[in-house]
């Protein structure tokens, strides 16, 4: 993912920042204030809420 695109984008719930995380299957955008992972299908980032993978509060992306 290109690193312009990623300063760029923000939650589009809470308009915070983002940190992509690659360590699982796919690579997502996290949004640690609302908990909430977005998908990056073939480079291209979904936006979407309804897209959007719910963290557990103990999920490791949190962490990181």
């Amino acid at each position: 993912m290109d690193k312009r695109l990623l300063e760029l984008l923000v939650c589009p719930i809470c308009k915070g920042a983002l940190r992509l995380a690659s360590g699982g299957a796919a690579p997502e955008l996290v949004c640690r204030v609302d908990r909430l992972a977005y998908p990056v299908r073939d480079g291209i980032p979904v936006m979407l809420p309804e897209e959007a993978r719910v963290l557990a509060s103990d999920d490791a992306l949190l962490e990181r």
